[in-house]
């Protein structure tokens, strides 16, 4: 059975693929792994097998919130308890995160585990092993997530020119990083989400790029490639493509239901028990059903 830890126990054993670069790593799992690993993906691939969630339901992502995702991926049969990140700092809290997770992983520099990446990369053609080897292999609506083990000295992923590009490859995605940025000043004027822990003036050293596109560790959230982001004021979730429906269809019922809500609390003609969570009178029951219907009906029109 394929197992991997981070990505060192499959290190030695999976060997690099050749160019083109998009599909080059340093240490990787094949394109065959990552199916495996993503096997409940319902949707088309990239070329490297990273699950790829389509641009509609993205975009219809843009209308959820933490709470309606928590809904459904937080029950105990869920098997998905572990998918909310919380604690960043929000570079633009007013602006949502929605995109399809690249995930990058870094670990605190050890000489020998360093020669054999570099060497790698090196054989490759990729030149110096290093944070831009990830950035560019970036597609539109991806979200840069980075594992930097929460680093905040010498752990900067970016500062604002790659932040910059970062922002222009993924047409604005996002990034999301558990260790630090730089040059904050400057990157507070683009227009793009970020959520990381710290920014710091130095540059990003002493640690070694050990997988791209493999699951990492957020938190308390292990993320896969290919996972639907979603952040807002609160944190980031990382939902599995194979759960993207459910949440997005679940969602659209509640918020119809607040509308309804509301429309009956502007009335003024009820208390809020009557109403909130669900309707008591069987005739104001019986009008929102109706309600939900073919508010759920005009929805489904628009698919």
């Amino acid at each position: 059975m394929f197992r991997i830890y981070g990505l060192l126990a499959g290190a030695c054993a999976v060997a690099m693929i050749a160019p083109p670069v998009a599909q080059a790593q340093v240490f990787q799992v094949t394109k065959d792994q990552l199916i495996e690993l993503t096997k409940a993906n319902p949707f088309e691939r990239f070329p490297d097998g990273r699950p790829k969630v389509p641009d509609a339901w993205i975009e219809r992502a843009r209308g959820i919130s933490a709470e309606e995702v928590f809904g459904v991926l937080s029950g105990v049969r869920s098997g998905f308890r572990n998918q909310w990140a919380d604690g960043f700092q929000i570079l633009h809290p007013g602006k949502k995160m929605v995109g399809r997770a690249f995930t990058v992983q870094f670990m605190p520099q050890r000489q020998d585990l360093e020669e054999v990446a570099q060497a790698r990369a090196q054989a490759a053609g990729l030149g110096a092993l290093k944070n831009q080897t990830a950035i560019d292999m970036l597609q539109p609506g991806d979200v840069l997530v980075v594992d930097l083990f929460g680093k905040r000295e010498d752990g900067t992923i970016v500062g604002d020119n790659l932040f910059y590009y970062v922002m222009k490859a993924t047409k604005g995605g996002g990034m999301v990083v558990d260790g630090s940025i730089r040059d904050l000043e400057g990157i507070s004027e683009m227009d793009m989400p970020l959520y990381y822990r710290y920014a710091h003036p130095s540059y990003l050293t002493n640690v070694t790029l050990t997988g791209i596109n493999i699951p990492v560790r957020v938190g308390n959230v292990t993320v896969m490639p290919g996972d639907l982001v979603v952040g807002d004021r609160e944190g980031v979730y990382f939902i599995p493509p194979q759960m993207v429906q459910q949440v997005i269809e679940s969602a659209d019922k509640v918020h119809i239901h607040d509308d309804w809500t509301r429309m009956k609390f502007d009335e003024g003609k009820y208390k809020s028990g009557e109403i909130y969570g669900s309707p008591k009178d069987p005739a104001l029951k019986k009008e929102y059903d109706e309600y939900l219907k073919k508010r759920l009906e005009e929805l489904n029109k628009k698919k």
